[in-house]
C-alpha cells in the first residue's frame, strides 16, 4: 500500500483543517487505517485510528475534537480536527496494517503498522 497524505497547514488556535490520506495499491478495504503525529523533539504518537471493521478509536488528548472516517469505495481516510491547540503542532502522518486483526483490540504503536505515509505539517499559532 502506498500512502500520501494531504491536507496540513497553518492554523490559529481555535481553527479547523482536516487532512486526508489516499492510498492505492493492496486492498484497502483490509487494512487498520492509523494516524499519528510527531512533534520536533519528540516520538511519533499515536492520534486515532479506524479499523477494517469500522471501528474507531482517539488518544484521549484529541478525542472530543478530532474525527476519523474511511471512504473504501474512494480509498481514503480523513482526519478532521477542529478546536485545534498549538500542542497540536506537528507532522501528521497515516499508516496502515494488514496484520492480525481482533474487533477488540487496539492498534496505536508504531511498529504495528507496516506502511506510513510522507507525513503533512500542520501548525497551531497562539
Amino acid at each position: 500500500v502506498q500512502l500520501q497524505a494531504s491536507g496540513g497547514g497553518l492554523v490559529q488556535a481555535g481553527g479547523s483543517l482536516r487532512l486526508s490520506c489516499a492510498a492505492s495499491g493492496r486492498t484497502f478495504s483490509n487494512h487498520d487505517m492509523g494516524w499519528f503525529r510527531q512533534a520536533p523533539g519528540k516520538e511519533r504518537e499515536f492520534v486515532g485510528a479506524i479499523s477494517r471493521g469500522g471501528i474507531i478509536y482517539y488518544t484521549e488528548s484529541v478525542k472530543d475534537r478530532f474525527t476519523i472516517a474511511r471512504d473504501n469505495a474512494k480509498n481514503t481516510v480523513s482526519l478532521q480536527m477542529n478546536s485545534l491547540e498549538p500542542e497540536d503542532t506537528a507532522v501528521y502522518y497515516c499508516a496502515a496494517r494488514s496484520g492480525y486483526y481482533h474487533p477488540s483490540s487496539r492498534y496505536t504503536r508504531v511498529r504495528e503498522y507496516d506502511y506510513w505515509g510522507q507525513g503533512t505539517q500542520v501548525t497551531v499559532s497562539s
